[in-house]
């Protein structure tokens, strides 16, 4: 004979049981990078945009990362929302041009205030999560590779290369 609640309990375990390989088919199937292409072509259609993130985060020179969820700023306090020490409509503004590029965030470099870089893809979790940026850099960089699609094909663990677009902006991976 079945116990009571067994039903219930098998029911609650198969539904638990989708969810996690539902969210496992989700994770691997957005942890391949874009296609370096794709993202430069991005680039080139939004190129304005971007110029306009750059020349944003170089006049806001106490802010290091913005993105939905706020805004990291040198103080130190940290990462804030609503963003304090920078206006509400700068901060929608940011948004709304990462939103037009298909960006996740904008940021600059502590050590190098001019560098500006922009987070196009992200995936993993914690410590594994592997990104691409598009960055703009002042001076270049010295890790330079021909395609991310050829530094995807190199044995890991891999350090993080830039690709070259064009004047002084780059596409950056770490993956």
């Amino acid at each position: 004979m079945n116990k009571p609640g067994t039903w219930a309990k098998l029911s609650i375990i198969l539904v638990v049981g989708f969810i996690g390989l539902t969210a496992a088919l989700l994770l691997f199937l957005q942890s391949k990078p874009p296609k370096e292409e794709r993202v430069i072509e991005n680039f080139k259609v939004h190129r304005s945009a971007y110029e306009h993130l750059r020349a944003m985060l170089s006049a806001d020179q106490q802010l290091l990362r913005v993105a939905a969820w706020g805004v990291e700023t040198a103080s130190p306090e940290g990462i804030r929302h609503p963003p304090e020490g920078l206006p509400l409509g700068r901060f929608h503004e940011y948004l709304s041009l990462l939103n037009e590029v298909g960006a996740k965030s904008a940021s600059r470099s502590r050590e190098h205030p001019k560098d500006a870089c922009i987070l196009v893809w992200a995936a993993g979790w914690a410590g594994d999560t592997r990104h691409v940026e598009i960055c703009w850099l002042e001076r270049e960089p010295t890790n330079l590779v021909a395609s991310l699609n050829a530094f995807y094909q190199t044995p890991k663990p891999r350090r993080p290369v830039f690709r070259h677009i064009d004047d002084n902006w780059y596409l950056w991976a770490d993956w």
